[in-house]
């Protein structure tokens, strides 16, 4: 299959000369690619690269046809419309001048009369059937964005597609048509995505990494039995690289007993004076040749073995996915945690947001709060955590609660992780906070990075470890979009960690990977009481 893009030997760096791709090689062609690896890699950089948008700082990249980018959405330009987005409103003015009766030079001889259908079909699409070619596009909510100006770019057929994060702060529904868009796209495209079920619907998987680029043929679902086999086979090479070791280092010991041996009845025989000193002298040399070369043999057998340990571990540290332990929050079985009694609230302007909202969490139970962008999802949680007060019913609290959101705004990004630690657990010795800490991955030097610096993935982690580590542990922890902006090793971690908790949790997520991950055992969707 031709390319319609070529990467060759392309590298980049930072303004401070950090390396962040390095020889990367790749081709995408006619196909739909998913680009992953840890948030900061270089993924879109090298989606701006491919672009054009920045030129690499060594290698080429070589472009057949055209190629567009959506980019990551960072609010809809002010005054401009739909129409402007598809690049079809000097062609509308064109028709509405002849449908007036008032065309120009050229009007008749150059009208598409396709275009308006075409567009508006593009919109029905994307799900924006009732969105009208004039509406500008900063009256529309993000996710509608995000699906019109996709809807833009297929309409214009470029070759390739290059989309950024494009189910980033979607609900379900819009990531289900972002995934059908694709799924229907007939050319090429490369998705940067931590969307497992966008990931899905890819042909092959590319994953960005500080050794470089890998490809995966296959979706997301068999890129995961890939590392699942490789992480098999390098904890395979671990255990045999650690039985090595332990062998060679066995035979060192018995080559040294050995030797002291040998050593000790050389003695005794120049001692007793039953054999000539020349003889002797020359059994000795013999002795030592033999037992220098075997030295020797047995120091390259310790050396490789330490490299080929060293290769192993390494290996695994890379594939192995990082695990934490929580410690136990004793969250009695039947317990009332929390109760909201006919909740309603309003804007400050009298919007109702909620209205008649009853619910109920008893024990470790686990629970999704579910529904369409603006039901009310995150409100319901800030009822629940206090941080808000109802218009009229009541909200009573029966465990200490505490919520994450995807900022985390719980911790000072101007201090470090250790000081959030002391400032928020005043009660807890430093030596008990490092501890907690640590069984969180940040170990030492770690500890002392300032939250500012943290990736988003670190920040939930830490903020996790803070909120565990004090002397009365949550029996509910609230999550509002947890894995918003993660990458997939830090929201595999997080699901890992909350899946051992044994408190309660109550989430409002629009991943179904990451709700079923964390066995959520109970949904209210919000859209059933609007």
């Amino acid at each position: 299959m031709p390319s319609h893009i070529e990467l060759k030997n392309v590298s980049w760096s930072t303004p401070d000369g950090s390396t962040l791709l390095d020889t990367i090689n790749l081709a995408f062609g006619a196909e739909r690619t998913g680009l992953i690896g840890r948030n900061g890699i270089g993924k879109t950089t090298m989606l701006r690269i491919m672009a054009g948008e920045i030129a690499p700082a060594s290698g080429t990249v070589h472009v057949t046809g055209t190629i567009s980018m959506l980019h990551q959405q960072s609010g809809p330009p002010a005054k401009k419309t739909i129409a402007d987005a598809f690049a079809i409103t000097a062609e509308l003015d064109r028709q509405a001048r002849i449908e007036a009766g008032t065309p120009l030079d050229g009007d008749l001889d150059n009208v598409d009369w396709t275009v308006e259908p075409r567009a508006m079909a593009a919109l029905a699409d994307a799900g924006l059937s009732d969105i009208a070619l004039d509406r500008q596009l900063d009256t529309l909510s993000g996710g509608q964005a995000t699906r019109a100006d996709l809807a833009a770019l297929m309409f214009a057929e470029p070759d390739l597609l290059l989309l950024d994060e494009p189910t980033n702060n979607l609900d379900k529904d819009g990531r289900a048509i972002v995934a059908d868009m694709l799924s229907a796209w007939k050319g090429g495209a490369v998705v940067v995505s931590h969307d497992r079920e966008l990931l899905r619907r890819m042909d092959r998987i590319v994953e960005l990494s500080g050794l470089g680029a890998r490809v995966y043929g296959g979706n997301w679902d068999l890129y995961a039995e890939r590392k699942a086999e490789e992480r098999d086979a390098a904890e395979h090479r671990l255990a045999v690289a650690e039985r090595t070791m332990s062998q060679v280092k066995r035979d060192l010991q018995k080559a040294a007993e050995r030797k002291a041996r040998s050593d000790s009845k050389g003695r005794k025989s120049r001692i007793g004076g039953g054999q000539p000193k020349m003889f002797l002298d020359f059994k000795k040399e013999n002795s030592e040749q033999s037992m220098n070369r075997g030295t020797t043999m047995a120091n390259r057998k310790r050396e490789e073995a330490s490299l080929a340990l060293k290769e192993a571990r390494e290996d695994v540290e890379t594939l192995r996915a990082l695990s934490v332990t929580l410690p136990p929050s004793n969250t009695p079985s039947g317990k009332r945690l929390v109760a909201l009694e006919d909740v309603c609230w309003n804007t400050p302007d009298g919007k109702a947001v909620l209205s008649d909202v009853s619910l109920t969490l008893v024990g470790p139970e686990r629970v999704a709060v579910t529904g369409p962008n603006g039901a009310g999802k995150s409100t319901l949680l800030r009822l629940v955590t206090g941080d808000l007060e109802p218009d009229r019913g009541a909200v009573r609290q029966g465990c200490r609660i505490v919520m994450l959101d995807q900022n985390v705004a719980l911790l000072d990004p101007s201090l470090s992780i250790l000081e959030n630690f002391r400032q928020i657990n005043p009660d807890q010795p430093e030596n008990t906070a490092r501890a907690m800490l640590a069984r969180f991955l940040f170990r030492n030097e770690a500890a002392l990075k300032t939250v500012a610096a943290l990736s988003g993935g670190e920040r939930l982690r830490a903020a996790l470890a803070i909120v565990l580590g004090s002397h009365e542990a949550p029996q509910l922890i609230v999550l509002d979009e947890p894995t918003n902006h993660l990458d997939l090793d830090s929201i595999a971690v997080i699901e890992a960690a909350l899946a051992d908790f044994d408190g309660a949790l109550l989430v409002a997520s629009h991943d179904e990977d990451f709700l079923s991950a964390i066995r959520i055992e109970r949904r209210i969707d919000l859209s059933e009481s609007r």
